[in-house]
């Protein structure tokens, strides 16, 4: 959920606003699911998944612009540093804040209670080995990262995907996978042990300098193994792969570097694997809403994308901006207030809207806070990193 902002990939100009817009629409979907479900349940919509949708566009937002500023910037340490950089500080200190609050809000069951979970946790690679987060929206961070772990070793090996075949490869694995297996066939808190270890090892070297591109490609290969042989459900950690690297073959297609029917065909695959994966139970993957949701989120960044020469509204980009911070807060402050008003799901209607309008004022400043006092100082050391190795002589490293 933290794609490069269009502010920073674009330098300046405003051609990109419309994806700051599209993040800023998948944090407040996202918030919207959660709310809604607590205290809204009269608004919340039953044809389709209102944080899933969010999601999805978000991941076409990240598939769109990661790669391409890899590509960019050249320089696959650089590209390492930045994502650490952003993503690891506010996440760190929102897992350090749910523990602090765990006397008054419950841990999840789902986190173990041993080690694995602190391995887990460190690698961010959470729901593709089989480890719940200490928030449950940490899940899609997993799928985030093995996609920044795929794309880094495609860019060290030259493969650029002219023929958009990509989407197609997840969305055939979603396919294969949801009608081979109802559940990971590896599982067990050692998969987290070896994935830090090799997580570790890996960005060590990459870092370092000392053989990226080996390292690159062993990172990658560990992030695709993980997905399809331990992730909580592989063709739907496959399909979210497929809906990213979709966002990609769309930028290279604009450029006139690819085709655009594989995105087609893919989202077809993705839509349909419910009707036959043996794990497809949860009431928002059924085939009718899950056909809906994705069609949505495809449609929103359709529109987005073709509206994209006009002025956006601030308060769209501005949301974007912070849609990191947005994404990990609000759960937090969800729980600390459920534990204060208690169930709100039969309250009358006008405690309900109050609320969820006191929800909404405290999550914005709280959210620009996150963002001013603990993103923006990661971002900055960020580019005293990449700026001192460049003043050094330092490389770009392929």
């Amino acid at each position: 959920m933290a794609a490069e902002p269009a502010h920073i990939a674009r330098k300046g100009t405003s051609r990109l606003d419309w994806l700051d817009a599209l993040r800023g629409i998948g944090a407040l979907a996202v918030v919207g699911e959660h709310l809604t479900t607590w205290a809204l349940p009269w608004l919340r919509p039953t044809a389709f998944n209102l944080g899933t949708y969010g999601v999805l566009v978000f991941f076409l937002v990240s598939g769109y612009i990661i790669p391409y500023s890899l590509e960019r910037h050249g320089d696959v340490r650089a590209f390492w540093a930045g994502r650490a950089f952003r993503l690891y500080p506010l996440y760190v200190a929102v897992i350090g804040l749910t523990l602090a609050l765990s006397p008054w809000i419950e841990v999840r069951e789902e986190v173990p209670r041993d080690g694995s979970a602190v391995a887990a946790h460190a690698t961010m690679l959470l729901d593709v080995v089989g480890v719940g987060g200490v928030l449950n929206t940490m899940w899609t961070l997993s799928y985030e990262m093995v996609f920044y772990l795929l794309a880094a070793a495609l860019f060290v090996l030259g493969v650029r995907d002219g023929r958009g075949a990509l989407p197609v490869v997840f969305a055939v694995a979603a396919a294969v996978t949801g009608a081979a297996w109802a559940a990971a066939p590896l599982s067990g808190g050692w998969v987290s042990w070896v994935s830090l270890g090799g997580f570790a090892a890996g960005l060590a070297c990459v870092l370092s300098g000392r053989a990226v591109r080996g390292a690159s490609v062993a990172l990658g290969l560990m992030a695709l193994g993980l997905l399809l042989l331990s992730s909580r459900v592989p063709w739907f950690g496959a399909a979210l792969l497929a809906v990213m690297f979709a966002g990609t073959a769309i930028h290279r297609w604009e450029r006139g570097q690819g085709r655009l029917w594989p995105v087609g065909v893919a989202a077809a695959l993705v839509a349909a694997t419910p009707l036959w994966a043996l794990s497809a139970g949860w009431w928002w993957v059924q085939p009718a809403r899950w056909v809906l949701t994705v069609v949505l989120a495809a449609a929103t960044f359709a529109a987005a994308r073709a509206l994209r020469g006009r002025r956006v509204p601030a308060a769209l980009t501005r949301l974007g901006v912070i849609s990191y911070s947005l994404y990990l807060v609000h759960l937090p402050l969800l729980l600390v207030l459920m534990e204060v008003v208690g169930e709100m799901r039969w309250a009358p209607t006008a405690a309900q809207v109050g609320v969820g309008v006191l929800v909404l004022a405290l999550l914005l400043p709280l959210s620009w806070l996150s963002h001013r006092f603990v993103e923006l100082p990661g971002q900055r050391l960020a580019r005293r990193w990449t700026g001192r190795r460049a003043a050094s002589g330092g490389v770009p490293a392929r």
